[in-house]
């Protein structure tokens, strides 16, 4: 479904990424992983048009990305969340989806300002299909809540229910666990499972190591810029370059992997 081949990116004489291959197959969950500062951000960044390559190509179910801006790879299907949380907090839950839902709703200014029947069909429509996503993340109790009421974690599933309400086939999730504590963790890790098992192709990044090794089916190591390696969970657990790289010690890195 996505395809990066030979991707770099520059920043001055700063190598950030070089010679990126990442392959993103329909269906599946794929995470990239690696320590602070190797280039993780930066590839989303690039898959959703806010930065542009350097070099090399990147296609998205053989549409090039190169080159197109944010707001046409939305329209392709990808759809992303952000480490740092950006929701409405002064608006409710229901709301916040709703918003996620914009490009879909073609009433117009007109039908808004004068609330045609146009108008007042697609913004129902709207307000169900926000509820039932909601109720994907177990939040439509409290669709009429202000976002600014939630937990920390909550808040985290609302910023998902939002990236779901673009419809997108492929969803971007950077660092969608940070800050969350282990039982929050666990909830999200079984409503991503179900989000894969309703027909989404998920590609996340996260630091938490026991969250990636338990929800991907395979896993890219980037470590200052470059593909280490790649593999199914437990090929990456015992790869005495990712175990260097990423962990640290390997007494510690192998603890860790298998806990």
């Amino acid at each position: 479904m996505l395809k990066l081949q030979s991707v770099s990116k520059q920043f001055g004489g700063l190598h950030v990424l070089q010679d990126v291959n990442i392959e993103v197959p329909r269906g599946t969950i794929f995470g990239l992983i690696g320590p602070n500062g190797a280039g993780k951000t930066t590839v989303f960044n690039l898959i959703t048009g806010l930065l542009e390559p350097s070099g090399g190509s990147m296609t998205f179910d053989g549409h090039n990305l190169v080159g197109a801006k944010p707001h046409q790879i939305a329209r392709l299907g990808i759809s992303r969340t952000f480490q740092n949380i950006r929701i409405f907090k002064e608006m409710s839950l229901l709301e916040n989806v709703v918003v996620g839902m914009h490009r879909h709703l073609d009433y117009g200014p007109a039908g808004l300002l004068l609330s045609l029947p146009g108008f007042r069909g697609q913004e129902r429509r709207a307000r169900e299909r926000a509820l039932e996503l909601l109720s994907w993340v177990k939040l439509d109790h409290k669709a009429h809540e202000t976002a600014d009421n939630l937990s920390y974690g909550d808040q985290r599933k609302l910023e998902l229910a939002r990236a779901l309400a673009t419809e997108p086939r492929l969803l971007l999730l950077d660092e969608p666990v940070a800050g969350m504590n282990t039982g929050e963790k666990v909830d999200l890790m079984a409503e991503i499972e179900n989000i894969k098992a309703r027909g989404y192709t998920i590609f996340m990044i996260e630091h938490d190591m026991r969250f990636v090794m338990g929800l991907c089916d395979r896993i890219a190591v980037l470590n200052f810029g470059r593909i280490i390696a790649e593999g199914r969970p437990e090929e990456i657990r015992t790869n005495p370059m990712v175990i260097e790289a990423y962990l640290g010690r390997e007494d510690d890195a192998t603890e860790e992997a298998q806990a």
